[in-house]
């Protein structure tokens, strides 16, 4: 049996275990960040390795990402997103408002550097507002997000009757765009436990979560036809009568 077969049946036991019975709950804005880095004549993806003990995935090699915060909203950036990727983020229904379009690509930056330590940002011009908690890494290093190399490359909803559910979009943007790295994070008791970048195609990445491999086939597509385009189809993966649906972003 191939890699991914493997994968596929793993997958396949662990949604089984699964059960679809919870109570109806709304899915939570959600952001991922895939960092490609395409120096070589293969792309490759940063991926990090989840600890053994954790109880989401563990020891899984996963992209970094989570909830939006509310704090999200409110922090200043060094540039506002593209508007080719905030019409991307209106997209489907119901539409997504600015405030809510920003605090998503916020939040991939956020996650990126609290789980990886790779801080997508630019030195900040003049007086800027003092930025704490997970923002504190970017004002250490004089920096505020910059969210404006990102490129948006699918939308996915986890199936209803999970206890989870996450509306997630994912991003992705070049490693060129990673402006500082805080050292420490990645530890052999940090919730990821190595960093590392894959070829796409590669072995590590056969073991993804099945959703997360429809996104990349995505991005390996896209990457394929030359640099990232915001003009880009942009595929919503979500579930309707227990079947995985793939429509287009209209």
């Amino acid at each position: 049996m191939t890699d991914i077969a493997q994968a596929e049946e793993k997958a396949k036991v662990h949604e089984a275990k699964e059960a679809d019975h919870h109570p109806y709950f709304r899915p939570r804005d959600a952001a991922t960040l895939i960092l490609v880095d395409r120096s070589g004549a293969i792309p490759k993806v940063l991926v990090g390795k989840r600890h053994d003990k954790v109880v989401f995935m563990p020891g899984k090699f996963v992209f970094p990402g989570g909830r939006v915060d509310k704090a999200d909203y409110r922090v200043p950036c060094a540039a506002p997103i593209t508007a080719e990727l905030e019409a991307n983020l209106a997209k489907g229904s119901p539409k997504t408002p600015a405030s809510r379009a920003k605090s998503l690509a916020i939040a991939a930056i956020r996650e990126a550097c609290e789980e990886t330590g790779l801080c997508l940002g630019r030195k900040a011009e003049g007086k800027v507002t003092r930025l704490d908690g997970p923002w504190k890494p970017f004002a250490d290093a004089g920096l505020l997000p910059d969210p404006s190399g990102l490129f948006l490359i699918a939308r996915a909803i986890t199936p209803p009757g999970r206890v989870k559910r996450f509306d997630t979009r994912f991003f992705t943007a070049d490693a060129s765009a990673i402006t500082h790295r805080v050292e420490g994070v990645i530890h052999a008791d940090a919730e990821l436990v190595e960093l590392v970048w894959v070829e796409l195609g590669s072995k590590p990445l056969a073991d993804l979560h099945p959703m997360t491999r429809n996104v990349l086939n995505e991005l390996d597509t896209r990457l394929a036809t030359g640099p990232l385009r915001h003009e880009a189809p942009v595929p919503f993966f979500h579930f309707y009568g227990g079947r995985m649906q793939k429509d287009i972003l209209s």
